[in-house]
């Protein structure tokens, strides 16, 4: 058995992470921490695991952390969890600076952990089938991405999550329409970044072979317009990425699978590993600079 420990107590951490953790057959949830100790013990009291009032205490005691965390907590626990040799299930994005993202790839890389960032959709089987589908035929030069959400509404489980709140769509809707982008697409050398209402931030982005994108993302949307959707266009038409089935706790479920695959074999090359998430945080980067001067910024 794999012992994980949980470090974080919202939603996510619990009805996403924790639940996928205590779950699954090869895992054993050791622990579980959190910047609000009363929290904690909730979480742990219902999963029948100890609270941990320390961090480097829980990553001591386990083989690999599970964060569900705002991005710039969550960097500092994996750098210390792959410091010290724990491996690495996280959440995009995976940091808020490139220097900081930097710093964890150099750390993972450095002990030789295992890693994975979840991105929803890659870990969806269709939409998995159809990105590796849809890259091997090639030919597509543009594609368009719409991700609109209501998250502050009072029903919302994300309303008093205050770094959504502070960094908006393009760092917590942005890392999911990229991690779809990319791999069609390919990388990402320019973006150009203006602001609309409602929160929204409209991205043009030029990828490495020419082709070129468009992303529109809010938090804030009225409810009547809640959407996503992805299109790509190219030498055989029009495809649309298809919805992923069952909500994200079968995808962490299988996010899970994968880390244990590669800590049993011994490889690091995973296609959501903490390299490509470092990949996803400078284009984030950059279109937030794009943002803020009015230009567009080279990735």
């Amino acid at each position: 058995m794999l012992r994980f420990g949980l470090f974080g107590t919202g939603h996510w951490a619990t009805e996403t992470h924790g639940a996928a953790l205590d779950a699954h057959p090869r895992v054993e949830l050791a622990g579980v921490w959190g910047r609000d100790p009363v929290k904690a013990a909730v979480l742990a009291d219902r999963y029948g695991v100890p609270a941990y009032d320390d961090a480097d205490a829980l990553i001591d005691a386990v083989d690999a952390v599970s964060v569900a965390l705002p991005p710039d907590v969550q960097a500092d626990i994996a750098l210390r969890a792959a410091i010290a040799g724990r491996h690495l299930l996280l959440d995009k994005p995976l940091a808020l600076t490139v220097a900081d993202a930097d710093l964890v790839v150099s750390a993972a890389g450095r002990s030789g952990v295992a890693s994975v960032v979840f991105f929803t959709a890659r870990f969806q089987p269709a939409v998995d089938a159809f990105l590796t589908a849809t890259a091997a035929a090639g030919g597509w030069y543009a594609a368009h991405v719409l991700r609109s959400a209501s998250a502050f509404r009072p029903e919302s489980p994300y309303r008093d999550s205050l770094w959504r709140r502070q960094h908006g769509g393009l760092w917590d809707l942005g890392p999911h329409a990229l991690s779809v982008l990319l791999p069609v697409l390919g990388r990402v050398t320019r973006v150009a970044a203006v602001d609309g209402p409602h929160g929204l931030v409209n991205l043009v982005l030029t990828h490495e072979d020419g082709g070129s994108s468009t992303v529109s993302l809010t938090l804030d949307a009225p409810p009547e317009v809640v959407r996503h959707e992805t299109v790509f266009y190219g030498e055989n038409g029009i495809r649309s990425v298809p919805l992923g089935e069952g909500g994200p706790l079968p995808a962490f479920a299988v996010a899970i699978d994968q880390l244990v695959t590669q800590i049993d074999s011994g490889t690091r090359d995973h296609r959501c590993d903490v390299r490509f998430g470092r990949e996803v945080v400078a284009v984030l980067a950059a279109a937030e600079t794009a943002r803020a001067t009015a230009r567009t910024v080279d990735v």
